[in-house]
């Protein structure tokens, strides 16, 4: 079971190779490469999550040099959770991806650029769930980092540049100060293992924690776009590509909450910075809420809508209990589904209308019945509407702050409720606008338009029929199936999450007692190192 392991880290890494030396050729190949490279990292993800959670952590050492010399990389049900979550994902983005590009007669660029830009990204991905030690962490979100910097870019209009250098320049200086903690932490304790250093870091003086783990979460603060350094998102990820937005959505910050997870509950248990991850949470979700109730744009909504409930992943570690961290686990694989999936029909609304500003849109509900269900379903489940898992999920955490009782976290838990409520208010007044009243003049419909459409994508030339911020957007009053097909499935995955919120739930109480006891992971990965 262990050989299986590197599988989702090696093998969108071979496929980009194999992909290069084909070049733009054979694009139904090409395809097939890239959807079967993805479905099988969704099956082996689904593997180790079933045997991690029978049989305990597993570990697999590059090389089969052990710990501390050798890379590890862990298995255990926290990551096999995001990983097995985050291949359905890519999966179904794929998938959306590949039926855009073919009608709209990208498919040579999305060939050379796009796939091998977005495998190497999943790969990324895949190496920080798995890694063992810190530096590997480093290395894997190098990998997706520089992977996403090609998709915010992918078509270079001004817009995207621009949003594009913003992005690279935070990446970088995060990318610099983790590479300072990797080098103090390794400076203090002679190891990047973080098995090692979970029993290391317990006997050095109460000063060099601090400034490991203050220095360690910074970077994941930025990375997870935590309050007060959440300014970048918002307008970096309404610029990629539909697909490269959904995808960072979904996936890019949810690395950096399970990073957090990972160094509160494995490296420094019980430390104390609990207060501040509190204060963090509350004004992330405040802070978040409040910026998307005041857009005027369906990207901008959901990325501020994406800010704010980074929140309540933050506030379920800052508890630092098993039901809160449970919580927060819960949560994080809710949301990578949700929040995908909102991005990927926003995408749809986008070619339909060529606008997602709420002023330049109406009526979709009667025009597009079909986006209108795609959208109107995630964004009740973002909301937290009664049974769907956005509920569940604040439900466990809202019980988890009223166990802890203290002061801090009785103000957490009537943030979230109130952060709920402005969700609701913010999606509800999207709908409204964009899917209920009267169309305004010059959107498209079905028995003509002001804009210049195509009826689909069965050969002829795309027609640009806007312009946003220096980009040609293609509208087309049809959609190609895969894209509803593949939205949908991410719709469905949410969803399911309500029918097997019982099971869901338990493994994930099982991943949270299993983190915080650190002795399953240190014993799995130093055997009889220690």
């Amino acid at each position: 079971m262990e050989a299986l392991i590197p599988v989702p880290v090696v093998l969108p890494l071979l496929a980009v190779g194999l992909k290069l030396a084909i070049g733009q050729r054979l694009r139904r190949l090409q395809a097939l490469i890239s959807v079967g490279t993805l479905t099988v990292v969704l099956l082996v993800s689904l593997v180790l999550l079933f045997a991690a959670d029978q049989q305990g952590p597993l570990v697999a050492h590059a090389g089969g040099w052990g710990a501390p010399i050798g890379i590890a990389l862990v298995a255990d049900r926290l990551s096999t959770l995001m990983l097995a979550v985050s291949s359905a994902v890519t999966l179904c983005v794929m998938i959306y991806s590949l039926a855009q590009s073919w009608a709209d007669q990208e498919y040579k660029a999305s060939l050379s650029i796009f796939h091998p830009a977005y495998l190497i990204m999943v790969a990324g991905v895949s190496d920080a769930f798995l890694s063992g030690d810190l530096f590997n962490l480093f290395v894997g979100f190098e990998m997706l980092l520089g992977g996403s910097y090609v998709l915010l870019t992918f078509g270079g209009t001004e817009s995207r540049i621009r949003a594009g250098a913003t992005y690279t320049v935070i990446g970088l200086a995060s990318s610099l100060l983790f590479l300072v903690a990797i080098a103090v932490a390794y400076g203090a304790t002679g190891t990047v293992s973080m098995a090692q250093l979970a029993e290391r870091f317990s006997v050095l003086p109460q000063h060099v924690r601090l400034l490991v783990e203050l220095t360690l979460l910074l970077v994941f603060v930025v990375k997870a776009a935590i309050f007060p350094m959440s300014a970048w998102l918002p307008d970096s990820y309404p610029t990629a590509p539909a697909p490269a937005t959904a995808l960072f959505a979904g996936l890019l910050t949810k690395v950096g909450v399970y990073s957090i997870i990972r160094l509160e509950a494995l490296l420094f248990p019980g430390g104390p910075v609990g207060d501040i991850l509190m204060w963090a949470a509350l004004l992330t979700m405040l802070v978040g809420v409040l910026g998307a109730v005041a857009q005027t744009d369906i990207k901008r909504m959901l990325s501020f809508t994406l800010v704010s409930h980074i929140g309540y992943m933050v506030f379920g570690v800052a508890l630092f209990s098993v039901q809160g961290m449970a919580g927060a686990i819960f949560y994080v694989a809710h949301h990578i589904t949700v929040q995908t999936s909102l991005f990927l029909v926003t995408g749809m609304i986008e070619r339909r209308t060529g606008t997602t500003s709420l002023d330049g849109l109406g009526g979709l509900a009667k025009l597009t019945p079909v986006i209108a269900v795609l959208f109107f379903v995630p964004a009740m489940n973002l909301a937290g509407i009664p049974p769907m898992s956005g509920f569940l999920g604040k439900l466990g955490l809202i019980q988890a702050g009223v166990a802890d009782g203290g002061p801090m976290a009785l103000t957490l838990v009537a943030g979230g409720l109130v952060t709920s409520l402005l969700t609701l208010y913010a999606v509800a007044t999207t709908w409204n606008k964009a899917f209920w009243r009267v169309p305004p003049a010059g959107m498209v419909t079905e028995g003509g338009t002001v804009l210049e459409t195509q009826e689909d994508g069965d050969g002829a030339d795309p027609k640009p029929a806007a312009e946003a911020a220096g980009e040609a957007i293609v509208t087309s009053v049809t959609m190609p199936k895969l894209m509803f097909v593949s939205t949908a499935a991410l719709v469905a995955l949410a969803l399911s999450f309500t029918v097997l919120a019982g099971p869901l739930s338990a493994l994930s109480e099982r991943a949270a007692a299993e983190l915080l006891a650190r002795e399953p992971y240190i014993s799995a990965v130093l055997g009889g190192e220690r």
